[in-house]
């Protein structure tokens, strides 16, 4: 399990984050929404490890994670951001490799090619091998983005019962409507393989419909967590949104989806 306890992250005299305290539990799907500047992205960093935090503990499998060196995170979680950067001519297959190539990830490199091929094939991308990755789509990029997360999950040695955990920020911002159902069909078979799956997301529909647990961030603080049938109501994301939200469900599953008050009542349409 990943916990973080009383986290406070400040920057320039700017409090970022405020007393998190957080569980992340194995087999499951956490998914962390709220509005623009909520803290969510820097929560993610400093759960991955990439951002000590300037009060508070982060812990994975007790141990606080402070103390993992680069390699031995790198064999526990894999981190897509939202963006990626990549100036040199890399091929798609090569982009995705370097999830099998982290320093510490020994006896891999005979298995470098099956692995990340399985990785493309899972994204959707199994025919963009020898392709340069500078010439694609934004979303394609994304996609071979979280192939070689799930590339450097799959090549690192581990023992059993060691917590795993794929973490991945605004995974289908870029993504059309298959591609996001199948990147977040993917989250859910990670989950169920027993990694756990944390995924920072502005989606509230495709949250409420993939994710097990709810993380709701507002300027820094944990306004509420839990299922999106508990998580998903009109005055708790219209508070934190500040705007008119309203909660509809489905009517066979239930499930909850939201929509935008577009107009105040008695206005019209111009």
């Amino acid at each position: 399990m990943l916990e973080a306890r009383e986290i406070v992250l400040e920057r320039r005299g700017r409090r970022l984050l405020d007393g998190i305290d957080l569980a992340i539990a194995v087999g499951r799907v956490t998914a962390i929404i709220g509005p623009n500047g909520a803290g969510k992205s820097m929560l993610l960093r400093v759960l991955a490890g990439e951002l000590s935090p300037t009060g508070g503990v982060v812990r994975l499998d007790g141990a606080e994670l402070s103390t993992f060196s680069a390699a031995q995170l790198s064999r526990r979680r894999a981190v897509v951001p939202q963006s990626t950067n990549l100036s040199f001519p890399f091929t798609v297959v090569e982009v995705v490799r370097l999830g099998a190539s982290v320093p510490g990830f020994d006896g891999v490199r005979t298995r470098a090619h099956e692995i990340a091929d399985q990785a493309l094939n899972t994204v959707g991308l199994a025919n963009f091998s020898n392709r340069l990755y500078n010439e694609l789509s934004g979303g394609e990029k994304q996609r071979v983005h979280i192939a070689r997360a799930l590339c450097q999950l799959d090549a690192a040695h581990r023992n059993a019962d060691e917590t795993t955990i794929l973490m991945l920020d605004e995974p289908t911002s870029s993504l059309d409507l298959a591609h996001q159902v199948r990147i977040l069909n993917e989250a859910r078979r990670q989950a169920s393989i027993g990694r756990a799956v944390l995924i920072v997301i502005h989606d509230l529909n495709l949250a409420a419909a993939w994710a097990d647990d709810i993380v709701l961030l507002a300027a820094g603080r944990i306004l509420a967590r839990g299922r999106p049938v508990d998580i998903f109501d009109n005055r708790i994301l219209s508070d934190a949104y500040g705007c008119a939200i309203e909660v509809n469900r489905a009517p066979e599953a239930g499930v909850p989806y939201m929509l935008p008050h577009s107009l105040a009542a008695g206005s019209q349409r111009e």
